[in-house]
């Protein structure tokens, strides 16, 4: 059970004053349905109002705080024109315009003769001076609490910003006073607040300085949910290590004739990625390990081996993947050496329906299929293994922890490895697969040739297309991505629809279209026609990005790659350069370019280097936007930046070590405050373990 103490936080929002059911909807949006996630939601500004000049010497464009006199009420002539208030004081006179303004509200805000503070921004007009809906109007009595320093907070549309940040400051204060769970050694180190302090001097900036991830409020924040999701990785670990596993040990049979049948040799990182995973598997406990691999690395023969290593022991194994392109491409790559080594592949999807998908699920609950393939139709409740030893997960992060674990509890004891070809960052595997152990398969199989990439801007896309036709011309496959599937009002980005409408007038038939819309079945059809038929050119959005296999194809252009993220760029080039012959691919971009995208770009020119090009893409993008889309994997930090807190992490990491070896349970004081830590920021993955023993 959550705390009590931690009650006042998980109220719904509407519990704080003047948040009433339409504007809870409003801060849903922005921030989330309760309490807590308005705690989270801190100023990204300030507004100073202590400069209190006289009105003759006010300066024009700046914010300020001045006393006036009510002279008089000058209602527009027309409903479209302002009402304006008259004020003045010894110096000077200014005009206060309100839009739409009830004159009854203003009456009673700005009665002619009365004094007030206003504040708000100094404008100048047809020779006046005027500000334009005053951001406040106060008595002479409020002029102090109103001359200070004024947090501003991120907004979504229908929230006004004084309402939100009256709102925050509410939520802060129900912060109620917790026990300490930081290291006091730490803690005396940082110099930092207790938490409730910490928390409240986050939400009331005194300077800008405050405002920086480095302000030592806003770090002891940080500190405290890289240290929450540390210790909730580092909780489930050692029950992973805990659980009673089997010994999957195979007699080599199977893989040596798969190993045989493949055209190349294994590298070596291939064999050391495979020798560490033989090794977990023939170990007493469960193995959860993390393959990751640059495109094209060669993961999937190695987890191909994992496989049939499974089967040699008697067992049964499954590879999930994202989507169904992946799982048929995963499924192409593997029948071949599967059928050398005598065993069958089994494919199922979510299209599978009627006899074929009966027949599937028979095959697996008794047994006679060895090897299944799938997107996550494999753990739906109706599928049932007969004796399931070793899963293995493609592009985790496109599924969330629950699903890794709900296909791992189709056995008993179920070895997991877990695959992607997304390089990710040091920061991002620790925060996002701590649980696991690693490996990595650097390099690329012999006879990959390097891709010559060239960036162009978009002015030139006439010769691109010229090029692009004397390349489909001599027989070529050509790529050509877009970003949008159709033209949006909000985006002016080149479509994928009528990009491909304005190919096809060129090039007729041998252009054929893909994208996240189109029905399973005409998709894969259009795939088929790319990789063996009559189609030369395709258009596609990023769906092709995972796992797409055509080493025929050795062009690939990519228009408004100023738009795409590094990872995601480097993930749809890797789909060129996988034959023998040599690659280009052509970024297009939209001139001028900024900063970050000219940074990228660049970046993508010099190596080919999938991790280094991650760790770049975190130091340029902050790790939200890491993956392309937020992706359910990773988790989301609201007060952490993994590219500023990258040393809070390694910290955190290093403490929860030291928390497991000393208390595992958290059944001492600072275990029990650690337990609140995990509540406060909903690591319920560890919190479930803990109650399980």
């Amino acid at each position: 059970m959550r705390p009590s103490s931690l009650n006042p936080l998980f109220a719904e929002i509407t519990a704080l004053p003047g948040v009433g059911p339409r504007l809870g909807k409003l801060f849903a949006r922005l921030a989330g349905a309760r309490v807590v996630d308005l705690c989270w939601h801190l100023p990204s500004g300030l507004i100073d109002r202590s400069y209190q000049p006289k009105l003759g010497a006010a300066e024009i464009g700046r914010v300020a705080t001045v006393t006036v006199k009510v002279v008089a009420h000058e209602p527009g002539r027309t409903a479209r024109q302002p009402t304006r208030v008259r004020c003045e004081d010894e110096t000077s006179t200014l005009d206060l315009v309100f839009f739409h303004g009830k004159p009854d509200w203003l009456a009673k805000q700005l009665p002619v003769g009365a004094t007030r503070v206003v504040s708000g921004r100094i404008e100048a007009y047809g020779g006046h001076l005027q500000m334009v809906h005053p951001d406040h109007i106060a008595s002479l009595e409020e002029k102090d609490s109103l001359a200070g320093v004024e947090p501003v907070y991120p907004l979504t549309a229908g929230l006004a910003p004084k309402v939100v940040a009256k709102a925050a400051q509410a939520a802060a204060l129900r912060a109620p006073d917790l026990p300490e769970w930081l290291d006091p050694a730490l803690k005396r180190r940082e110099g930092w607040p207790d938490w409730q302090a910490a928390l409240r001097a986050a939400h009331h900036p005194e300077r800008e300085a405050d405002l920086q991830p480095e302000a030592k409020p806003r770090r002891r924040l940080a500190y405290d949910e890289l240290l929450a999701n540390q210790l909730a990785l580092a909780i489930v670990r050692r029950n992973q290590h805990k659980a009673r596993g089997r010994s999957i040990r195979g007699d080599g049979n199977l893989t040596e004739k798969a190993l045989s049948a493949l055209p190349f040799e294994l590298t070596a990182p291939q064999r050391q990625a495979w020798a560490e995973i033989a090794g977990d598997m023939a170990a007493e406990t469960r193995m959860l390990r993390l393959l990751q691999g640059d495109v094209g690395s060669g993961k999937t023969v190695v987890a191909l081996l994992a496989m049939l290593t499974a089967v040699e022991a008697g067992h049964q194994a499954a590879l999930m993947a994202p989507t169904e392109l992946l799982a048929r491409q995963h499924y192409e790559t593997i029948r071949p050496l599967a059928a050398a080594a005598g065993v069958e592949v089994l494919v199922l999807t979510g299209r599978d329906k009627g006899k074929a998908r009966e027949a599937a699920l028979l095959a697996l609950a008794d047994g006679s299929a060895k090897l299944a393939i799938g997107t996550h139709a494999l753990f739906q409740k109706q599928v049932g293994f007969a004796d399931l030893g070793l899963a293995v997960i493609d592009e985790q992060h496109r599924f969330g922890v629950h699903q890794r674990l709900s296909l791992a509890a189709k056995g008993r004891a179920v070895d997991v490895l877990v695959m992607t070809a997304t390089p990710i960052p040091r920061t991002l595997v620790l925060t996002a697969y701590g649980d696991m152990d690693g490996s990595r398969i650097t390099g690329k199989p012999p006879g990959r040739q390097p891709v010559d990439t060239r960036t162009l801007p978009l002015e030139r896309l006439e010769e691109v297309v010229e090029a692009v036709g004397r390349k489909v011309a001599a027989g070529g496959k050509v790529y050509w991505v877009c970003p949008l599937v159709e033209e949006s009002e909000t985006s002016d980005m080149a479509a994928a629809e009528q990009r491909y409408a304005m190919l096809r007038e060129r090039f007729g038939g041998k252009v054929g279209l893909v994208h996240g819309r189109m029905k399973g079945p005409d998709k894969d059809a259009v795939m088929q026609g790319f990789a063996e038929g009559p189609l030369q050119l395709l258009v596609a959005t990023t769906v092709i990005e995972v796992g797409v296999n055509v080493p025929s194809a050795t062009v690939m252009v990519i228009e408004h790659a100023e738009r795409f993220g590094l990872a995601q760029l480097h993930q749809l080039r890797g789909r060129i350069g996988r034959g023998s012959e040599k690659s280009t691919c052509l970024l297009l971009y939209q001139a001028p370019l900024g900063e970050t995208a000219h940074e990228r770009l660049k970046v993508l020119r010099e190596t080919d280097d999938g991790f280094a090009i991650a760790e770049t893409d975190l130091e340029l993008r902050g790790a939200g936007e890491l993956l392309g889309t937020r992706q359910s994997g990773l988790p989301q930090f609201k007060l952490a930046d993994l590219a500023v807190h990258a040393d809070l992490l390694a910290t955190a990491r290093d403490d929860a070590r030291l928390i497991m070896e000393r208390d595992p349970e958290l059944h001492g004081a600072r275990g029990q405050a650690l337990r609140v830590l995990l509540y406060l920021f909903e690591r319920d993955e560890g919190i479930r373990y803990l109650r399980s023993g």
